[in-house]
């Protein structure tokens, strides 16, 4: 498993608290990575669901910083909550959802993405990776594994004209740099900050500089989102 983006720290270290869901139908699924993110600094599990339709109920009122989400739900798919949560009025502090998924969820990768989802976690991950998404999206980088990326393209050779994207953000594309533009590039094709930097042969703070200013210029929540338009607008081709 590999993130988009480093974290920025690991909530203890600056006071702040990242506050976790955790819904899925599954109790031992729930009970596992709640009973591990609980045991870490700068972390709490704030409360649990058991199906899509309880997981919004609950967002409401709790506030999460993370959401951890299965797909497959009772009452409510994790794909619609997910759209719920986002869409919702936002809090204090922004929501994140990370996708709990297994590696037969082809179909599903592209419309989580969509619905605004931070990434994906494998549900036979392990604690140390558990716990390194949650700090990863709860920073507001994008936590997409290289699996993830190349069915995300394979989903644009499947259907290239499947959808538009929103006009702000295409139109954003005209007011990056030509070095923002690259960059953008190298974040759709799966690139982690490091590998950017190393690819360019610019320092890594560089790097972050100019992602942080594409996602403000295209008013995008992630890399995430960066990595949807690029294919959405054409800046980036499957295969090309």
């Amino acid at each position: 498993m590999t993130a988009g983006g480093g974290p920025s720290g690991d909530g203890a270290a600056d006071g702040v608290t990242t506050r976790c869901l955790i819904a899925d139908d599954q109790a031992m699924v729930r009970e596992g990575f709640a009973a591990v993110l609980a045991a870490q600094p700068g972390m709490t599990v704030v409360g649990q669901a058991a199906d899509g339709a309880e997981a919004v109920r609950q967002a409401r009122y709790l506030k999460p910083d993370v959401v951890l989400m299965d797909v497959r739900m009772p009452v409510m798919d994790g794909l619609e909550a997910a759209r719920q949560i986002l869409g919702a009025e936002p809090g204090p502090r922004p929501v994140r959802v990370l996708m709990l998924t297994t590696f037969d969820l082809d179909d599903y990768v592209y419309a989580a993405l969509r619905a605004g989802a931070s990434g994906f976690l494998l549900k036979d991950a392990t604690a140390a990776e558990l716990v390194q998404a949650v700090r990863v999206v709860a920073a507001g980088d994008a936590l997409l594994a290289p699996s993830v990326t190349r069915r995300l393209i394979a989903d644009f050779t499947r259907q290239p004209q499947a959808s538009s994207p929103p006009p702000a953000a295409a139109g954003g594309l005209g007011t990056l740099t030509s070095r923002e533009t690259e960059v953008l590039k190298l974040i759709a094709r799966g690139m982690s900050n490091t590998e950017i930097s190393d690819t360019l042969f610019i320092a890594e703070q560089t790097t972050k500089t100019h992602v942080s200013r594409i996602l403000a210029k295209l008013d995008l929540r992630d890399r995430a989102q960066a990595v949807v338009l690029a294919y959405e607008t054409g800046l980036i081709t499957p295969g090309g």
